[in-house]
């Protein structure tokens, strides 16, 4: 098949993009690199069946041929998408709206990778898919957490009104291999500061819980969700329920590093969620998917990656 990643200059859309040419599709990978970046994906260029595109989505996008999308075009880490909160809601909304109307015009299967921000500061846990969220609509986090809020109503009424077959993945903090060592978010944080020596940066008590997904396992869950035959319920959580507090996170990664940086205790930022978990039993039910790879061994290959481009 011939397969749209748009975002796949991305973390998780670089990744994405080789598990499908392994798979033997043909892959448009497609990125403006605001947040992506050329060289995730540069060992792919030659690949037969890939083609890089430079489009940003908040514009129309023509593309014929095409017979599945995966749509990961937006920003994630919390310093990024706050950089510039606007572009972000439009990359989420807009380049949502663009990007159905190309499945549309092509009778295309969808995937929208939506995330675990949408449940907000959650009063549920683990999260399921039913509860609706407890985000606050007007605060510094809002415009990722409303804009993916949005861009999940306008699949699912767009697969009401035009029956589009539509699938939506809501993300949990995924990492691995290729995060951007500026990406802010807590994995990418922790391993930067441990090998460079300086402090982890902890943010409140460090009692805040959060469940971490290797990339792999969550390329699967995407493979499977646009691969499975038949109507979905709804959104699908894939992400890993072991729950952990940041500050376990971050003596894992000193002890894995074997770094002696010092933790470093900030208060925490506006919104930041207390607990996140998901509730994965509707993606083990249908899917058949669940992680399968340990925090523990994770760590290690990210940790190995990040030293290797030192």
């Amino acid at each position: 098949m011939l397969v749209l990643v748009a975002g796949g200059a991305g973390f998780i859309g670089s990744h994405l993009c080789e598990r499908l040419l392994t798979d033997g599709h043909a892959v448009v990978c497609l990125d403006d690199f605001s947040t992506g970046s050329r060289l995730n994906v540069v060992h792919l260029e030659g690949v037969p069946g890939f083609e890089l595109l430079e489009r940003d989505v908040t514009g129309s996008v023509e593309l014929l041929g095409v017979d599945r999308i995966f749509n990961l075009a937006c920003p994630a880490a919390p310093a990024r998408y706050q950089a510039d909160p606007v572009r972000t809601w439009k990359t989420s909304v807009l380049g949502t709206m663009h990007l159905l109307d190309l499945a549309a015009v092509n009778g295309a299967r969808f995937v929208q990778a939506s995330t675990s921000e949408v449940y907000g500061d959650p009063q549920v846990h683990p999260q399921r898919e039913d509860y609706w969220g407890h985000v606050n609509p007007i605060g510094p986090r809002a415009c990722y957490d409303e804009g993916k809020r949005a861009a999940e109503t306008l699949c699912f009424d767009t697969a009401r009104t035009k029956g589009l077959d539509v699938r939506v993945a809501r993300i949990f903090n995924t990492y691995g291999p290729r995060m951007a060592r500026d990406d802010g978010r807590v994995v990418a944080n922790f391993v930067a500061q441990a090998l460079e020596g300086g402090a982890l940066t902890l943010y409140g008590a460090g009692s805040q819980t959060r469940s971490f997904c290797y990339v792999s396992d969550l390329v699967e869950g995407l493979v499977r969700l646009m691969d499975y035959e038949g109507a979905l319920p709804g959104p699908v959580n894939l992400g890993n329920p072991a729950e952990f507090t940041v500050r376990e996170l971050a003596e894992l990664v000193l002890e894995l590093t074997g770094s002696s940086s010092p933790i470093e205790v900030q208060p925490l930022p506006v919104d930041d969620p207390v607990r996140r978990c998901p509730d994965i039993t509707r993606a083990r039910t249908l899917l058949g998917w669940e992680p399968s790879v340990p925090l523990v061994q994770g760590l290690g290959r990210t940790i190995a990656a990040v030293r290797a481009l030192r």
